[in-house]
């Protein structure tokens, strides 16, 4: 496996094929090329494919990652087990789900039939929904299972007052309706597959065997029911490669918990720690300024993005008298940009 189109730190992740390692990939590190060079090393280095695994939080980064595997590896890289938690658990369940009392034709509920279903059961419960609304209903829920919590160990953390009665109670007739229809929300795919791994052991011990190799994109957006899920699937082999970086960690209302990745030598102290610190999308000017930014944080891993691409344009500041002045603003910018500088609109971004 040809190398040397690495750089030396994304070089010695890619190298480093034992053991448990995190790699702090800061912005615009080339984490993706780092991981699926690391994932060909392995495959070059004797590995069966079909013993590695990578997950990842979205399609487009695993089908982003499948690909650039197979343009180094070719077909081998089919074998491989990558994808994201929810997909790799629902091929876990269609396998095995019948232990739980599911058929294998399971359906996934999204969003819409999630709501149905929950106001089915306000109507039928006389709840009103301005005292309880459906979508916090639903986050509730949500956060309990991510948790990994039944609506019983749910009820036994809460203020066990009248609301928290009638949420348990929506909560047991939600889960009942759903498994009458054979049915499972999203968050119940990484729920259930903890508890089939758990339950049956023969079954874990089929996937700890076959995975010998786990990786994990995004590590820092990682909630305990996925956390527990990557530990249980490494226990034995503690072949573990997680990638991801604490300054990017934004989705804690979500039930991400930037822990996991602050505290992964705790779990793993012998792990091999390699920062990837050059940056390859940004100009030095706009690193600077983000890391005398994000040095303001506290509890983070100390890293320093540079560049050895140009300083590149000052960073403009505009302080506007309200979201008006504000919008009033950044239309005549790009009015300017576009007539007298003939930047294409194409090449404009406004976050």
């Amino acid at each position: 496996m040809d190398l040397k189109k690495l750089n030396p730190m994304q070089r010695k992740a890619a190298e480093t094929l034992e053991g448990p390692l995190l790699i702090i990939a800061g912005a615009g590190s080339g984490k993706t090329r780092t991981m699926t060079f690391r994932i060909a090393n392995l495959m070059a280095h004797g590995v069966p494919p079909r013993s590695i695994m990578a997950l990842t939080f979205t399609n487009k980064a695993a089908r982003e990652m499948l690909e650039r595997v197979a343009e180094l590896v070719g077909e081998d890289a089919q074998q491989a087990w990558i994808g994201t938690f929810h997909s790799i658990c629902v091929r876990i369940l269609r396998r095995d789900i019948e232990k739980l009392g599911y058929q294998r034709s399971f359906v996934i509920y999204d969003e819409d039939d999630q709501q149905r279903i929950l106001r089915d059961i306000y109507k039928q419960l006389d709840q009103d929904e301005k005292q309880l609304p459906v979508r916090e209903m639903r986050a509730i829920i949500s956060d309990a299972k991510n948790r990994l919590l039944t609506a019983d160990e749910w009820f036994k953390e809460s203020h066990k007052d009248f609301r928290s009665q009638r949420i348990h109670d929506i909560f047991t007739m939600y889960d009942q309706r759903l498994r009458k229809a054979n049915a499972l929300d999203f968050d119940d795919i990484i729920s259930h597959t903890l508890q089939l791994l758990v339950d049956h052991p023969p079954v874990m011990q089929y996937y700890r065997d076959r995975f010998k190799y786990v990786h994990v994109d995004e590590y820092q957006d990682t909630n305990f029911a996925q956390y527990s899920l990557v530990r249980l699937f490494t226990e034995e082999s503690r072949n573990l490669c997680v990638v991801g970086d604490d300054d990017q960690s934004i989705y804690g209302w979500r039930g991400a918990d930037v822990r996991n990745i602050l505290e992964f030598k705790k779990d793993f102290p012998d792990a091999v720690v390699i920062k990837l610190e050059q940056n390859y999308r940004s100009t030095s000017t706009i690193l600077d300024a983000s890391n005398q930014l994000i040095a303001n944080n506290t509890g983070r891993m100390d890293k320093k993005l540079w560049t050895e691409d140009e300083e590149g344009e000052p960073i403009r500041f505009y302080d506007a008298v309200d979201e008006r002045g504000e919008g009033a603003w950044v239309c005549e910018r790009i009015r300017r940009l576009r007539k007298l500088e003939k930047v294409q609109y194409s090449e404009m971004a406004v976050l």
